[in-house]
């Protein structure tokens, strides 16, 4: 212990500052200030503070372009009470947060102060950049091992492998928080690091308290940041999430790392990248966006071999619910599968109203059995049927002995439907997913049976 407190003793001093560069601001525009002074020391991403005017708290800002010989610096807070003339102090220290084991439990803003009240986070012993580099891609360890995500739906239909990335596509309202929540207490995973981007501040404390509860939130960290707060503030929520999961990792846990939602932190960028002169592309998202994206996105994944993984439930807010919006587009080409909720369903009142039909996991089939795959083909053959003759079914259109398949579809596709459903109370294992679905199907001893028969024949 004490070599550890001589150790973080040392860091901090190394990390101390032996001189201050002070520059003045010039002009303030909108969102952001112009500084001139010392624009030869700054560079994108550097951070500075402005001096109160009338001796308040420093602002804190980060430099988000130059333009004339001056530098544009964005603020953390309001830009309220500063003017021309204003002196800017250069912070020399890199923007790198402290985890430790102590962080569980605790809920932090984006700047990684606690806002628990449950008094001041200890500090771990290595400094963590909040802008960090994924692991090389030809160091890291393969995605491999099943991640018991405890929702039968996703466990059966959707298997999860450790390090594996997915986005939760779903437009407002359609049972997003809750699917979340339920991953949060019931997945298998070590640890849970879970990242609010632009959340409503109504609804922080109601995901804490009644969703997350007590034994979701005793092996999680928070990262909170409300849509009232700055872009910055947004954006760099979603950094210290990706920053305190690759702690965790390095300790060889296995962590799932939830973000409500990727939609919001692209906003933030593209607010900061129109404020600071980008030209906007796509639906007013700007280039930036699209570069940003796969650097928070690729943090995630299986780290170096022999340490631990993220496996990385992005939810994406698809705006107007349409499926092929710019960054709904964008993260599916990025990650490794998708969970799609529909809001169709979710008004027939069926949750978690996953439409199975539109979703993937790109780890499927190579981390099941071949009985565990023919399972699943049977099933989704079933469904598949059922949709594609929906419309007649509802009219009553067809008739019964037109077709065995669609007879077949219609007998148990409403025991599907039930197999699908799930209280947020429960919980169910991956053998238990399994089993509960080939119960529905009709199938005793279905592993002896599934590998020995062709699924087409059943």
């Amino acid at each position: 212990m004490a070599l550890q407190l001589i150790e973080q003793f040392n860091n901090e001093i190394s990390r101390l500052q032996d001189y201050v560069l002070t520059g003045k601001i010039t002009a303030v525009k909108g969102l952001l200030a112009e500084c001139t002074g010392i624009e030869h020391a700054l560079q994108i991403g550097s951070r500075c503070r402005i001096k109160h005017a009338s001796g308040g708290p420093d602002i804190l800002c980060e430099v988000v372009g130059f333009q004339h010989k001056a530098a544009l610096l964005m603020p953390f807070q309001s830009l309220e009470g500063v003017g021309p003339g204003a002196d800017v102090l250069l912070e020399q220290r890199e923007s790198a947060v402290q985890p430790c084991e102590a962080w569980l439990g605790r809920v932090l803003d984006a700047m990684g102060n606690p806002i628990d009240g449950k008094g001041p986070l200890p500090l771990g012993i290595q400094p963590y950049l909040l802008r960090n580099d994924p692991p090389r891609a030809s160091d890291r360890a393969r995605v491999k091992g099943k991640l018991d995500l405890g929702i039968k739906v996703l466990n059966a239909f959707l298997t999860c492998s450790r390090g594996q990335r997915m986005g939760i596509f779903a437009g407002s309202g359609v049972g997003k928080s809750i699917l979340m929540s339920m991953l949060a207490r019931y997945s298998t995973a070590d640890v849970n690091v879970i990242g609010l981007v632009g959340e409503r501040g109504r609804e922080v404390q109601e995901f804490i308290e009644d969703d997350l509860g007590e034994e979701g939130l005793a092996r999680s960290v928070v990262v909170v940041s409300t849509s009232s707060e700055s872009a910055l503030m947004r954006r760099q929520a979603a950094y210290l999430t990706l920053t305190i999961a690759e702690y965790f990792r390095d300790q060889s846990k296995d962590v799932l790392c939830l973000m409500d939602s990727v939609t919001r932190f692209a906003m933030a960028q593209r607010e900061i990248g129109l404020s600071a002169g980008e030209p906007p592309t796509t639906k007013g998202y700007t280039p930036t966006v699209f570069a940003e994206l796969p650097k928070l996105l690729e943090r995630a994944g299986p780290g170096l071999v022999g340490s631990g993984s993220i496996t990385g439930l992005f939810s994406v807010l698809v705006e107007g619910d349409d499926d092929n919006e710019p960054i709904s587009d964008a993260a599916r080409g990025i990650l490794d599968g998708h969970i799609v909720l529909s809001r169709a369903i979710a008004q027939r009142g069926r949750y978690p109203s996953v439409d199975v039909l539109k979703s993937v996991s790109r780890m499927l089939p190579d981390c099941n059995d071949e009985a565990e795959n023919m399972l699943l083909q049977v099933a989704r053959n079933l469904m598949s049927t059922y949709e594609d003759m929906a419309e007649m079914i509802r009219l009553g259109a067809y008739r019964r002995g037109s077709d065995r398949e669609v007879d077949h579809a219609i007998q148990y596709y409403p025991q599907i439907e039930q197999f699908i459903r799930q209280k947020k109370e429960e919980s169910i294992s991956l053998d238990e997913s399994y089993d509960a679905l080939a119960a529905v199907l009709g199938f005793e001893n279905w592993r002896e049976k599934l590998t020995s028969v062709k699924a087409a024949e059943l």
